[in-house]
């Protein structure tokens, strides 16, 4: 049987069962500074860091994010976890060229010309309690739950200046 969200010629014919076990695994973003950005994500954002990948020879490195998870299936080693990283769904990847400083790096984030990428997105369960916290912590905001007819989503911007909109699953619908 056939789940049609959207009624559009082309959009949502039956899925090839030759993708059934395929696995969005990683968005990926570029870091100026990983000590910086590893603080919002995991302190501010609460996510873990489950992997850190080292290239000395091409002189990155990857820091791999998840978010509310049990960790309890993470093996300690290496080869096994690395391959645990990279089947599991919806990572945050985060690159930083070890050239790159916050002192001579600005990435685009998107939003302005030429447009692309967006953002990323964060369900809360407390929407205002979490925009309270986040004026707390000094995260910047793009967008307040006060600014605009949209009252349901608020934007905070991580270290690097990308944008992370931030709502609640159930107020998506109102």
């Amino acid at each position: 049987m056939s789940r049609h969200f959207e009624q559009a010629e082309g959009l949502c014919e039956e899925k090839d069962p030759a993708t059934n076990e395929f696995v969005f695994n990683q968005t990926m973003l570029r870091i100026a500074d990983p000590v910086r950005t590893l603080d919002f994500y995991t302190r501010v954002m609460g996510m873990t860091l489950l992997k850190k990948l080292d290239f000395p020879d091409m002189k990155f490195s990857l820091y791999f994010l998840t978010h509310g998870e049990d960790f309890s299936d993470i093996s300690h080693d290496d080869s096994e976890r690395t391959a645990q990283t990279f089947g599991r769904p919806a990572m945050l990847e985060l690159t930083h060229n070890w050239d790159d400083t916050p002192d001579n790096t600005q990435y685009h984030n998107g939003n302005s010309d030429p447009r692309g990428f967006g953002h990323i997105g964060f369900h809360v369960p407390d929407l205002e309690g979490a925009c309270q916290r986040f004026e707390a912590l000094g995260v910047p905001f793009q967008k307040k739950l006060s600014d605009g007819k949209m009252n349901n989503i608020a934007f905070i911007k991580d270290p690097d200046g990308y944008w992370i909109e931030i709502f609640n699953a159930s107020r998506m619908a109102s």
